[in-house]
């Protein structure tokens, strides 16, 4: 098990996740700030440029992203 640090993915919950309904499904999605920062970090990490924070804010959007996907993928499995 590899240990790294991270922004703890609940610090989005007020501001960076929405609820948007798509096919009639009501699915977990990222506001689109929190989605252009992913997109800000992730070009950043390409380039070599982040730094230690900006690694753990990276960190913590991608375990996000993953429950999003996990939760999403048992939503659309259920209808």
């Amino acid at each position: 098990m590899i240990t790294q640090m991270m922004v703890q993915p609940s610090f989005w919950v007020e501001s960076g996740i929405k609820i948007s309904k798509i096919r009639n499904l009501h699915l977990f999605k990222f506001t689109d700030e929190l989605q252009s920062r992913l997109e800000e970090l992730s070009l950043k990490r390409k380039a070599g440029f982040l730094t230690s924070e900006e690694e753990a804010e990276l960190t913590g959007i991608l375990e996000l992203d993953r429950i999003f996907t996990l939760l999403n993928a048992r939503i659309i499995a259920e209808s």
